[in-house]
């Protein structure tokens, strides 16, 4: 029950995005990045392709007994479009063009991994819950970050250090989605008696890039002395001496299931 209503809730956030690409494309492609036994994808595809004319969704999952039993389920229910992939995110064979991706649970850095496929194939819409960010902690741990002044301090004992990696982390993601030209809302997915896993990052497309963004990235890795996966995939690298000045944040938006801006144009 616990997991049907994070399930039931995160499609109720996604439902602006699902709906914004069913106008704007004929056959929208669905990516659920680390679909276990898919049930985010079972609820998505009969509230919004089932009885629609075009699009289809991929399960994408790493272990083939779960996508076995889901394809099985699929079949049963007759819902034609919905296809099953056994890899790993991060190996996986992806559709030239992604109009939304979502990545329920991906553990640790398998979220990284589902966000470079979100941003590399276009995807219009994308929506992670992230889970065990190990990662950035071991990072911090190791001598090598060693950022100035007093903000060692923030991570000095190993709670703290999972709890701040795991924070830095998701705002590493989110700012890694805005140096890419997404907005970007970070939101509570549902109450925190269901899961502690609980943090939704939402992007939508507006932009081919950001550039305030990407310098602002650029300068938390210098600061902080970490570099994750995510932007090592994608090429971001800490700012250096004499790097151009770092733009102030803009204010970030409240939290909200559906971004304003204009669609981002087809590519």
């Amino acid at each position: 029950m616990r997991k049907l209503k994070q399930v039931n809730h995160l499609v109720g956030l996604l439902r602006p995005a699902m709906e914004d690409v069913q106008q704007r494309h004929a056959n929208p492609v669905v990516v659920d990045a680390g679909s276990g036994n898919a049930y985010l994808g079972f609820v998505v595809y009969e509230l919004f392709l089932k009885d629609s004319a075009g699009g289809e969704l991929l399960s994408i999952e790493g272990r083939p007994d779960l996508t076995e039993r889901a394809k099985g389920r699929a079949e049963r229910l007759h819902f034609d479009r919905m296809r099953f992939q056994t890899a790993h995110i991060d190996a996986a064979e992806y559709p030239e063009r992604i109009h939304v991706l979502m990545a329920l649970h991906a553990c640790d850095t398998a979220t990284d991994d589902a966000l470079v496929a979100a941003i590399k194939h276009g995807a219009d819409h994308v929506a992670v819950v992230p889970c065990c960010q190990a990662e950035v902690a071991a990072q911090l741990k190791e001598k090598k970050a060693k950022p100035a002044g007093s903000m060692s301090l923030l991570f000095q004992h190993p709670w703290h250090r999972r709890e701040f990696g795991s924070h830095l982390t998701n705002v590493i993601r989110a700012l890694t989605l805005e140096a890419f030209g997404y907005q970007v809302t970070v939101t509570e997915l549902t109450g925190w008696e269901h899961s502690l896993k609980n943090e939704l990052i939402l992007g939508r497309r507006v932009h081919r890039d950001n550039r305030r963004a990407r310098l602002q990235l650029q300068a938390l890795l210098a600061e902080t002395g970490v570099q994750p996966r995510l932007t090592r995939l994608l090429g971001i690298t800490p700012a250096g001496a004499g790097s151009e000045p770092v733009p102030d944040a803009e204010p970030a938006p409240e939290p909200t299931a559906e971004p304003v801006s204009e669609p981002a144009p087809e590519s």
